[in-house]
């Protein structure tokens, strides 16, 4: 089953009256030829960041779409999948009438950009094994609701889910169905880009924060329709991704196998980590991840939380989300760091 949708009928009426800013470069658009610029007020003294960068980001779209196989129309890039989120939301949902529907335990970015931009927000919780309701998240989506969440790995549980339910979401809203795919190298199945020819209605969010190593250079990825890339061009910030974070991308695809080596390593890790807490008192229960993090359920999570501080250990304690009671969030580190966190909980363990 396909899914055409029309995105001007899902855009705000405010969005769609509105003229995008038209900055000097976006008039402008460099060619082979050497030009004199004198239309940006910029500082002409060269320092390798005097300019403003390309707004389209053309030439990293033209590279990842082949890395990621799909035509670089289909490709925006923002700072950080933050950005996106909250423009999709600015795009889509008019504010105190429209809505988005959640999965919790889910990502917390999500309530928080609805309530900024005064978009309420429907919960279905995940059931048994921190799994998609297919069938009450289909039956609780109405004529208000712009668009569904689903974060696959999930946040904070770990998990992937099947994509066949997410599919069956995808096929049975009308709405957008934003598949943020954050964690996607540390389990490389396959990913909601795919789907784009067949489903107008699929927005993948992936990012350069996790698995590429580039949280410090704040790099996300949406990959959607032309249409709706069309639209968040229009209303993003002029120049949203600075110089020094697309040639961090471009240095980091250059080294694609150091990325694959640090993945791997990562997910060994995991497992090593996993093995060894599982024998501890303290420890619970284990949750499948698929991510590069595991979620553990504890005796007291608020206690383990605080000797860990002060042990000199960072995790995160999401006991307040639904169904996380007692878990600790544990991102994966390296050998060495692994090692000092086991060390800590064999003395909390005591």
């Amino acid at each position: 089953m396909k899914r055409s949708i029309n995105i001007d009928a899902l855009t705000r009426p405010t969005i769609q009256a509105m003229q995008a800013y038209r900055s000097a470069r976006s008039e402008f658009v460099a060619s082979d030829r050497e030009m004199i610029l004198l239309d940006a007020n910029e500082n002409p003294f060269e320092t390798r960041l005097n300019r403003y960068p390309d707004p389209m980001q053309t030439e990293l779209k033209e590279r990842l779409g082949k890395v990621k196989a799909v035509a670089p129309s289909h490709i925006f890039l923002g700072n950080g999948s933050d950005e996106l989120i909250n423009l999709l939301m600015v795009a889509f949902c008019e504010p105190k009438e429209d809505e988005i529907l959640l999965v919790p335990p889910t990502f917390g970015m999500y309530q928080v950009s609805a309530n900024l931009n005064g978009v309420a927000c429907v919960e279905v919780p995940l059931i048994s094994g921190f799994q998609l309701n297919v069938s009450e998240i289909l039956a609780r989506a109405t004529d208000r609701t712009k668009m569904i969440f689903i974060p696959t790995p999930n946040n904070p549980t770990g998990n992937r889910f099947p994509m066949k339910d997410i599919k069956a979401i995808v096929a049975g809203f009308p709405g957008l169905v934003v598949v943020d795919e954050a964690y996607a190298e540390f389990s490389p199945v396959e990913t909601a880009i795919d789907w784009l020819a067949d489903y107008h209605n699929v927005v993948v969010l992936q990012t350069f924060s996790k698995a590429q190593g580039l949280a410090g250079a704040r790099v996300g990825m949406a990959f959607a329709h032309p249409d709706i890339i069309g639209v968040l061009n229009k209303i993003k910030a002029p120049y949203n991704l600075n110089v020094l974070s697309q040639q961090a991308v471009f240095d980091r695809l250059d080294n694609a196998d150091a990325v694959a080596n640090e993945v791997q390593l990562m997910l060994k890790e995991k497992e090593v980590l996993t093995s060894t807490i599982q024998q501890l008192r303290l420890v619970k229960e284990i949750f499948p991840s698929d991510a590069n993090f595991i979620l553990i359920r504890v005796d007291d999570s608020q206690l383990r939380y605080k000797q860990l501080i002060d042990k000199g250990i960072v995790v995160r304690n999401p006991s307040n989300q639904y169904a996380c009671e007692n878990t600790l969030r544990i991102s994966i580190g390296t050998a060495a760091q692994n090692k000092a966190l086991i060390t800590a909980f064999k003395t909390m363990d005591q």
